[in-house]
């Protein structure tokens, strides 16, 4: 299965997705904050980055533009996670180079969806 690198700095959405994604067979790295997000990424080449938006140190949009603009990083697939579904932040994920934006409360089926997506176009 896929190595996944969850950014989240809610340790209840960590928890809950990580054993989710886990129990679906999924190697899942664990990331805090933007910055650390950003350098795990360069250090685990991971095949999918879930990365959540509000964070400390880094919001994720910074984080992804980071992660697109390193040459070693730039093809790992990023998967935008909101829970402050605002007018605009859809685009702004997509400007700062996601490749699919999703909304929180997480519905599982859909997010898996996302992913299957993200890493069969790679």
């Amino acid at each position: 299965m896929a190595k996944i690198l969850l950014v989240e700095d809610n340790e209840l959405n960590r928890d809950m997705l990580s054993r989710r994604l886990q129990k679906r067979g999924h190697d899942v790295l664990l990331a805090m904050d933007g910055e650390e997000g950003v350098s795990l990424a360069r250090t685990e080449s991971p095949d999918v980055i879930l990365m959540d938006i509000s964070l400390p140190v880094l919001d994720g949009f910074e984080a992804t533009r980071r992660i697109k603009g390193d040459v070693g990083t730039a093809r790992i697939p990023v998967i935008a996670l909101t829970a402050h579904a605002l007018t605009g932040d859809r685009e702004k994920a997509f400007e700062a180079g996601c490749d699919d934006y999703d909304t929180k409360p997480v519905e599982f089926t859909r997010l898996i969806g996302k992913i299957e997506k993200v890493l069969e176009g790679r």
